[in-house]
This record gives C-alpha cells, structure tokens and sequence, in this order.
C-alpha cells in the first residue's frame, strides 16, 4: 500500500492522480491533500478521500476549509509551513509533488528526509535545488520518480541499462500552440490561444511554458540532475504528434525510446507502481491510425527561452533558480494581461543577464536569489509597459 501525501491536490497533475488512487483504492491511500486557494474542491477532495490533513497555502481561507470539514477528525494546515508538515506526516513513504513552482524545494526535502518516494512532477524544484536535492535524496535513501512525461520515459528506457553506456538523451517537445505560426503575427497571441494545447492537458503556467518552449528548457536542467549528464549530453528534438515521449541514445548508436499516448495518468501510475505496472485503462497507440511519427529542429530565434535555459544550466549556482523565477513571475504578468507573450523571453533574458548569484549554494541563497528575480521581473516589466 503507497501512502501519499499529494501535494497539489486540485491542479491537473493531483486530480489525474486522485483518478488512479481511485482506480487503485487497494494500493493507494490518500493520507493529506494540499491546495493553494481551491477550498471548495479541497473539502470536496477531503470528504471523498479522508485524509490524515489537509493544507490550504492561503491563510485567509483556513476558516472556510475548516468550517467544510467540521465534524471530521481531519487536521487542517495552512502557509508553506503546513505544506512541510504534510510532507513528512507520520506514516507517509510517497510524496506525489505537483505543487506548480519553486514552493516545492522545501517539502520535497522534508519528505526526502524522511526516506519517502518522491513522486516529482514538480520539475522546478530540481531546476531550483538539484545541487542540493540529489546529495540529499541519495543521503536519505529516497527514491525520485519523475512524473513529467519525458522524464518518465527516459527514467524507462535506463531499466536494466549501465550509466556509462549512455551517450545522450532526447526529449521531444510537441512545439506547443505556435510552431507553425508566423513569428510576425506573435504580438497579437492572447492568454485564450496560448492555453489551447495541441496535444495535453495541463495547468496553465506550464501550458504557457510549452507555447514558449521554456517548459523544454526546464526539462533539460531537470533531465541534467535526474539523470547526471551535461547540457551537451541533452538535446531536444520537436515531436508534434507525442506519442514519442522521449529517447536514449547509447553508445552502440542504439536507440531506446518510450512511446505511449498523451495522457498524463499513465506517468502518474507508473512513479506509484515501480518497479511493478498495474493494469490501467488507458488506451493503447492505435498504431494504423497514425500517419506519420514527425520530427525537426527546434527553433530558438522563435522561442529563444529554449537557449535561456541552457545558458543558465551551464552557467550554474544560483542562475537556474534566477531564470525560474523570473520565468514564473513573467508566465503570471502575461496570464494577467499586464504584458504580450512577446515579452515573457525579453523579461527572462534581462533579468538572467543583471545578476547570476554568487557564494555558496543552500537553500537560503537560493531563497534570496530567488526573491530578488521576482522583485527585478516585476521592476523591468513596469519600465516596458511605459
């Protein structure tokens, strides 16, 4: 039996997983829920599932959360430190992290401290922190799964494979809403375009960052600490009809490559089940229903967040966390209207190139550099909105 603490309850990822827990009822008990201002959907969550906790990260609606779920023995938690609580609450081993941004970094160490799985679809906590993350995981003998898509599919592919026999890896990309339309015309894309992915269905601050390829760039500092390859052993191929959800290449020339339908149950499931497979009803690839499997270059003059993120990969220290940031701020400014998408990679660029951090990596250096990005991202799109 995996006892979860699913953080991230009410976003797309956690209410994908709440399907497979209620699928797998026998194999998976819901032990705490989190969300970050969904209180209707929390109580509703929280009377289905019955968990130990439940944290609503808003404090201004404890009250309402706690009123719902009167009557019940479940403890209700609020802040970020409420999210740290649960993590490590007594008798969890699996941590389901779909918290959307840096927030993740601290209840992931807190649950790695603990020596639970850590079932991570929140990539920004190793873009953040994976120079810390990854010493810590293998400190406390806590598993990482990941639950993105590629890196699932990677995560796959290296069963039963030696490390040294890796050349490189691929992550394909969909290209998003806008790899085929005219670069002229992207001063004109509205927020209602920009959430209309092609092929997934997700939050939408990562349906922003996959319209700008920033989603991809993630992925690569991510892929980098997961998997202990440089920027040079990770490359990223456009794959339109993704179905291919990434590819190994070892140093034979063979290729390894996992392939399944866009549906992000079926990466879920699987961080719950390794090294097992439940059967699941997800539909298979209706392989004589598919034309063609296509495949280019991605193009970063378009979308140059791409190359943003490489840069701060190589760069290092506390540069990923900067570009995170700035990124997560910029993403909210255009989903609020208060910028053009256009401007999401101008905010980033300026903000990466000012200042890269300096001295030593911790947690608390990151944490500083990280509010001085936010601070400086909105600062610079308040210039360029004059």
């Amino acid at each position: 039996m995996r006892n979860v603490a699913l953080l991230g309850s009410t976003g797309s990822i956690g209410k994908q997983a709440l399907e497979i827990a209620r699928k797998f009822s026998d194999k998976v008990s819901i032990r705490t829920l989190s969300a970050s201002v969904n209180a209707d959907l929390l109580i509703r969550q929280a009377l289905e599932f019955s968990p130990d906790c439940v944290v609503i990260v808003n404090e201004d609606l404890l009250h309402k959360v706690q009123s719902g779920l009167s009557g019940t023995d479940i403890t209700v938690l609020t802040s970020a430190k409420g999210l740290v609580e649960a993590a490590r609450w007594p008798g969890v081993d699996t941590l389901i992290s779909a918290i959307v941004g840096s927030a993740g970094v601290r209840p992931t160490i807190a649950a790695m401290e603990c020596g639970s799985r850590i079932a991570l679809a929140n990539k920004e906590t190793l873009v953040v922190a994976g120079e810390i993350i990854m010493p810590l995981a293998e400190r406390y003998g806590a598993e990482i799964i990941p639950i993105d898509s590629e890196h699932s599919a990677i995560f796959q592919c290296l069963q039963g494979e030696m490390s040294s026999a890796v050349d490189h890896l691929v992550l394909t990309a969909s290209g998003g809403p806008f790899r085929d339309r005219d670069r002229a015309s992207f001063s004109e894309i509205t927020r209602e375009e920009t959430l209309k992915h092609p092929n997934w269905d997700m939050g939408d601050k990562i349906t922003v960052d996959s319209a700008t390829l920033m989603n991809k760039g993630l992925e690569v500092i991510e892929a980098r600490w997961l998997f202990d390859l440089p920027a040079d052993k990770i490359r990223v191929i456009l794959h339109p009809q993704s179905i291919i959800h990434s590819m190994v290449t070892f140093c034979d020339g063979s290729v390894k490559a996992q392939l399944g339908m866009p549906d992000m149950k079926l990466p879920i499931q699987y961080a719950l089940s390794y090294p097992d497979r439940w059967e699941g009803a997800f539909t298979a690839v209706p392989w004589t229903l598919i034309d063609s499997l296509e495949f280019e270059e991605p193009d970063t003059k378009t979308f140059p967040c791409l190359n943003h993120a490489y840069e701060a990969l190589r760069a290092g220290g506390h540069a990923p966390a900067i570009l995170n940031a700035a990124n997560e701020v910029a993403v909210d400014l255009f989903l609020r209207g208060k910028i053009p998408f256009t401007e999401i990679p101008v905010l980033i660029e300026q903000v990466s190139m000012e200042d890269s951090g300096s001295g030593s990596v911790n947690i608390e250096s990151l944490a500083e550099s990280d509010a001085w990005a936010r601070r400086r991202t909105t600062e610079l799109s308040k210039v360029g909105s004059h």
